[in-house]
This record gives structure tokens, sequence and C-alpha cells, in this order.
């Protein structure tokens, strides 16, 4: 199947590591020209952009900084002159005392707020960014990563899956804001506990429980969830938006 990316232009957030490195290098084999971003590792980030063939920008972008994604998208314009694609993979973790035994609400307000806000507002805030240019060229996807968090709940992530709900409502809506003025689609894709590299340590640690409400009986991989985002994300889909999208193996 031709997905339509060759010479699109992706940025994908969050993509040294994780599913996000799955992604970019999924729309990289499509053609695509990728942006990888990544907050702390810039060489991460680089053996991304080795592993793929085609073209390639590294930019460091960190979602909790003021101005962060208007310098993202200035310097995608200035390499390429266009954003036809936006995953919005980056995240902010929770910090260790929102998973402490006292409850979520002996969280301090400034920890609880960082989470819900840098996480919400990063996607919203770059999503706003790359808006106009979407809307130029009539054509775009925006894929937002959620978790089933969301939907499943955990105790000691209270904040982050509010964060995550948020993205739901906010994609949902965008998808009417944009879809009257173009080929533009919005949707979240939604996967349970991932296997990647960087996360060995919790998917030890609550791997079973997940691997008990999976109908292929076992974890997800993390390249299995980024095939979900490329599809989305690309001329192919030409119907799915203001969906979120389960990618969970049945759990």
């Amino acid at each position: 199947m031709d997905l339509g990316l060759q010479g699109r232009t992706v940025v994908v957030t969050g993509a040294s590591g994780g599913i996000g490195r799955h992604v970019a290098a999924q729309f990289g084999a499509e053609g695509a020209d990728v942006v990888i971003t990544y907050r702390e590792s810039k060489d991460d980030a680089a053996r991304v952009a080795e592993e793929i063939a085609g073209r390639t920008l590294v930019v460091r972008y960190d979602q909790t900084e003021a101005g962060a994604a208007e310098e993202l998208r200035d310097a995608v314009l200035a390499w390429s002159g266009r954003i036809d694609v936006l995953v919005n993979a980056a995240v902010t973790w929770a910090p260790p005392s929102a998973d402490g035994p006292q409850g979520f609400e002996a969280v301090p307000d400034a920890e609880w707020l960082e989470v819900v806000r840098t996480n919400v507002e990063g996607a919203v805030r770059l999503t706003r960014a790359v808006a106009p240019a979407m809307r130029a060229q009539g054509w775009g996807r925006l894929v937002h990563l959620s978790s089933t968090l969301v939907t499943d709940g955990e105790a000691g992530t209270e904040y982050y899956a509010t964060a995550k709900s948020a993205l739901h409502g906010f994609s949902r809506t965008v998808a009417f804001a944009l879809g009257s003025d173009g080929d533009i689609l919005s949707n979240v894709v939604v996967p349970a506990l991932t296997r990647t590299v960087r996360n060995a340590a919790i998917t030890d640690a609550f791997g079973d429980g997940y691997v008990g409400r999976s109908a292929l009986g076992r974890l997800l991989e993390a390249r299995e969830v980024a095939n979900a985002v490329v599809y989305l994300g690309s001329g192919a889909n030409t119907g799915i938006t203001g969906q979120a999208v389960a990618v969970t193996g049945g759990a």
C-alpha cells in the first residue's frame, strides 16, 4: 500500500526514544522527510537520524519552555517550507512524589500542575503553531499519543492521566475546526503499556497485569504502535478523524 508520504515533512516530538523513535523511523522508511526532536539526548536523536535513509532534521525541543513550539515550527519551515504531519509524542513524566504512599492529594501543587500543564500545553501549543501551515497548504495530519491510563486508571497516575485525557477532547474538536479547511485530520492513538528500550523496569514491574488483560497474551512492541501512528498520519488515511484509536493488543 502506498501511504502517500513521499516528500511529506513529518515532525515527531519525543523521537529520540520510546515509541517516538519507531514512529520517526517508520515515517522515514515511507519516504517522508522527518524532523526528530529531543529534549536531553542529542546523541540518541542523532542515532535515530542515522537509521533513516531519507532527509532528516534533528532539533532540540522542550515543551516546558516558553516559545519552544514557535521556534520548532520556524526551524522546520526554514528547512523544508512545509509541515504535513505532526506527531505529539513528547511527554513530561510525573515526579516521583506523585507515586508516593500518601495519596494523590498530598502531591504539592507545583508538581502536579507541571505534569498537567506541560503535557496538555505542549501538544496544544505545537498544534496551534503548525495549524496555519496546514490550512495554507490544504493538507495535514495530527496524531497525539495518549495512554490507556485515561480509561483504565492506575493509582499514582492521576495527573498524567488527566493530561492525556485532555488530548482526547482537544483532538476531537480540532478535527472539526480544521476538517473544513482542507484534507486535515486529527486523531489520538491510545497505547497500553508497550515495550520500549527505555521502559524495561516498568514493563518488568507491571507487565504481568497488562498481559493478563491482553487478547494476544503479550505486551505490544513499540513498532506495533508506530504502525498505527504512521497510517493515521499518512495519505492513505482519508476518513479517520476525531477518533481515539486503541492500540493495545486487545487489552
